[in-house]
């Protein structure tokens, strides 16, 4: 018998941070405010995604991503049937509702996660992982310094040996910040960035040559996307390679930055592009001899579990981030993930769980 999708319901929650998340120009996370997306086919099967709002990003918010699901994305796919060869289709049906990133990213991965518990088989096997570990990054935020130290001090005691540091806002006192890591932590740690498109192309040059000179490793998005040619100029410039986030949202971003020649390394993120769209990316660069990493889009554990999945596929080589679970107070897994040395451990990730009582506590529509 077939395989019909019965059932998709959108249920948002809430998490507490030890301490808000700061980026960019207007951005700050208090907590976690996401939606999880539960799909259900006609054999009990059942599977989730975590779509996680950024309305300073993508314009979404939780109640807008529970509308466009109800609405718009749910009715394109209920009664379908749901296999290997028709995820494909029922992904390029969802792509005709523009924008709404995480909403379709988070229902593709759903729907991965529900075909696979269908099919008696994990969803590191679903997804295509190849290792056993990944590396992994942490995002630390903008704030003060000596509370970014205290938080980065506690998240290196827990295995984390990559730093992802946001800058763009104060110069002087990012590069206090970054002088401040790398005398705390020498070479034990390593440091890359994140402008979150907070330089301009007259200052560009300077500040890749001043971060080499930190030995930071990369800079995530140094200038404005619309900045299209200057981001172009600025690839070229021998200090620091760049990574391209914010400039690829899609594939068809992706062939357009790739045609332009403007970054040297591609942020996949699961979150805004599910898996089989993050699929068709990761062939893109690595035919364009680009390196790639994943971002986790500051997933709690859900999303995360996805992500690290994803990373573990062949040609995913560079620190991904997938430790902001260690900014959590709470979550929502059964068992957090783990990590030691550097690398978290993604073989027991195919099986996670989403704890039934911890998400009646968190949900926020009761």
């Amino acid at each position: 018998m077939p395989t019909i999708i019965e059932a998709i319901e959108p249920i948002p929650f809430r998490l507490p941070l030890r301490s808000p998340l700061r980026w960019g120009a207007a951005s700050v996370m208090p907590d976690v405010r996401h939606v999880l997306l539960h799909v259900r086919l006609s054999d009990g099967s059942e599977g989730w995604g975590e779509a996680p709002p950024r309305p300073t990003i993508y314009g979404e918010t939780v109640d807008g991503i529970c509308s466009v699901v109800r609405q718009e994305l749910a009715p394109r796919l209920l009664g379908e049937m749901l296999d290997d060869s028709t995820l494909p289709k029922l992904y390029a049906r969802l792509q005709t509702v523009k924008n709404n990133q995480t909403a379709r990213g988070a229902l593709d991965m759903a729907l991965h996660h529900a075909l696979a518990v269908s099919r008696g088989r994990d969803l590191y096997e679903q997804v295509g992982a190849g290792r056993s570990q990944v590396r992994v990054s942490y995002i630390l935020g903008l704030g003060e310094i000596d509370a970014s130290l205290a938080e980065a001090e506690r998240i290196v005691a827990q295995g984390v040996r990559v730093l992802k540091v946001k800058v763009g806002l104060d110069w002087g006192a990012d590069l206090q910040r970054l002088r401040s890591l790398r005398d705390r932590f020498g070479a034990g740690v390593d440091l890359y960035v994140d402008a979150n498109e907070c330089f301009e192309p007259q200052n560009v040059r300077a500040r890749l040559e001043q971060m080499a000179e930190l030995e930071v490793r990369y800079c995530e998005e140094p200038l404005p996307v619309e900045l299209v040619l200057a981001r172009a100029a600025a690839r070229k410039v021998d200090a620091l390679p760049l990574i391209a986030d914010d400039s690829v949202f899609s594939a068809r971003d992706l062939r357009r930055e790739l045609s332009l020649d403007t970054f040297h390394i591609l942020n996949i993120k699961t979150a805004r592009t599910g898996f089989t769209e993050s699929a068709q990316m990761l062939n893109q660069a690595l035919v364009a001899g680009k390196k790639v990493m994943v971002g986790s889009q500051a997933s709690a554990g859900w999303g995360t579990v996805g992500a690290a999945l994803f990373a573990a596929r062949p040609g995913i080589n560079l620190p991904c981030e997938l430790s902001f679970f260690l900014k959590l107070e709470e979550d929502l897994l059964t068992q957090p993930p783990s990590i030691a040395d550097g690398y978290l451990d993604v073989t027991r990730l195919g099986r996670a769980e989403i704890d039934a009582d911890r998400l009646r506590d968190a949900r926020l529509e009761k």
